[in-house]
């Protein structure tokens, strides 16, 4: 079985991190087919929003493997099959695997079906909009392994959180349940079990029904302006604007509204 399942139906891309045996724990497989599918999401353009998960009922994943995918990276394990040499020959496929200096403006919904540590949960920082059952857990415990996570936390999290919240996460090395990832702000929702890929389709559904450009260039214009003075950040804001209302989609939308009818977007 691969160690990622991907699929796309009905303008939504599904990443299902597959290997539940291991609490989804990301393998050098799993990593280079997360570059490959977060690429082919990116550069489809009738795939419109993307749902993240894990196999199972237990895990999202626990992170990198540490019997697999650390050595490896440390070098205390030489390459031994195709997927082991690519993440060594190629240093991008981590960075893409983990949304981490891979420009990506499609927005992405994490779907959070069980704990969520160390890398899982540096995975979850990378996507926009995040739902989790009761049961699940978060956590960054690197340091609690001599480790540090790396994987984009370092600098996303205490942009998404107050800077003590965030300290402590990478401090300590803990895990927190559910209802404190919410409470932070970590997660937007807490969702059962048994709804919660429709409660992550019924959201991507109507992210997909909208103009697939203003999408697009309303996450373009967060990121990129991240970090910027107001005023660098308002000119992020007028470029990402200019797209938007020069394209059929600014002309479709209200045409649609006033003709009472659905609109016809093609992200053009």
């Amino acid at each position: 079985m691969p160690h990622l399942i991907y699929e796309k139906r009905d303008g939504i891309a599904y990443l299902t991190m597959n290997r539940p045996e291991r609490r989804n724990a990301i393998s050098p497989q799993m990593l280079v087919q997360l570059a490959e599918a977060w690429t082919d999401f990116r550069d489809d353009a009738d795939a419109r929003v993307a749902i993240l998960t894990g196999a199972g009922d237990k895990a999202f994943s626990a992170g990198a493997d540490l019997a697999l995918l650390i050595p490896l990276m440390s070098r205390a394990r030489a390459p031994e099959d195709d997927w082991d040499k690519r993440v060594v020959e190629d240093r991008s496929v981590g960075q893409i695997g983990l949304l981490r200096g891979f420009q990506l403006y499609k927005p992405v919904i994490s779907a959070i079906n069980g704990f969520a540590l160390a890398g899982g949960t540096e995975l979850v920082g990378a996507t926009d909009i995040r739902l989790a059952v009761p049961e699940a857990r978060l956590g960054l415990t690197e340091v609690q392994r001599g480790l540090i996570p790396a994987g984009g936390s370092l600098v996303r999290l205490p942009r998404q959180l107050p800077f003590c919240k965030a300290m402590e996460i990478f401090l300590v090395g803990d895990f927190m349940p559910a209802e404190e990832a919410h409470r932070i702000g970590l997660v937007n929702e807490i969702v059962p079990a048994d709804r919660l890929l429709a409660r992550a389709e019924e959201i991507a559904g109507k992210i997909a029904a909208n103009g697939p450009l203003a999408v697009a260039k309303c996450k373009e214009a967060v990121l990129r302006s991240s970090g910027l003075t107001l005023d660098a950040g308002f000119e992020v804001e007028n470029e990402c604007a200019r797209d938007v209302f020069r394209s059929q989609d600014a002309i479709e939308g209200p045409r649609a509204f006033m003709e009472k009818r659905k609109p016809r977007f093609t992200g053009r």
